[in-house]
């Protein structure tokens, strides 16, 4: 069963690896590699990470309290953690940028950069642990990738330190074991016949709100 299970994260890569390319080279991140992204505008990015990292704190929160197996629930307990890593160190990025930590709690949610989460939240309620999981495993490699970018071209670029950027490095190195111990997630909800269509719709449809927020971010950058 765990060759299916891999088998079937696979699968979901190679179908949606057109829109993945379009995430790893979104013109945003060329746009901060070459140094046109003005400075100020780059609060907006934390801004809107603010709002995500928040709701995705209690969409994991409420997975964990579904899940039935104690593996399941190691697994989503480390993502959790990790989101909460992930909120502290934002505050620092948002110093960098010129926000205080109330400021940062105050930016506005744009729609097309919160929708991600939206969607978060309705897999957790409504989704199967292993859509859920399945659905993060294809996803994260393309925004962990897009944040080594980040953490690259704000310190070369921009002259943040790397305590100011450590909010994207958490995210650009994959924790050891997560492929793994999601594989297994992804094994226990075949199992209990969840059907791989509804995976795979999950990878693609996270995938897709992935890339309205790097199009939002973009958007709002230009104006």
């Amino acid at each position: 069963m765990a060759a299916q299970a891999r088998q079937v994260i696979e699968e979901g890569r190679r179908k949606i690896a057109p829109l993945e390319e379009r995430i790893r080279q979104h013109p945003y991140l060329h746009r901060l590699e070459a140094r046109q992204v003005d400075r100020g505008k780059l609060a907006i990015f934390a801004g809107q990470q603010r709002h995500i990292i928040e709701s995705d704190l209690r969409s994991v929160a409420l997975i964990v309290t579904r899940s039935e197996s104690q593996a399941t629930r190691d697994f989503f307990l480390g993502m959790l953690q990790g989101e909460r890593a992930a909120l502290q160190a934002l505050e620092a990025f948002g110093r960098a940028v010129g926000l205080s930590a109330d400021q940062l709690r105050a930016a506005e949610p744009l729609p097309g950069a919160f929708a991600y989460s939206a969607y978060v939240a309705w897999l957790a309620l409504y989704g199967s642990t292993a859509e859920f999981a399945g659905a993060f495993l294809v996803n994260l490699e393309a925004w962990g990738s897009n944040c080594g970018r980040m953490s690259r071209a704000l310190q070369g670029g921009y002259g943040l330190t790397v305590a100011d950027v450590a909010f994207f490095d958490l995210f650009a190195v994959t924790p050891p074991g997560f492929e793994e111990r999601g594989i297994a997630v992804v094994e226990e909800g075949l199992a209990q016949g969840v059907d791989p269509v509804c995976i795979h719709r999950a990878a693609r449809l996270l995938q897709g709100y992935e890339l309205f927020y790097w199009d939002t971010i973009l958007q709002a950058t230009e104006v």
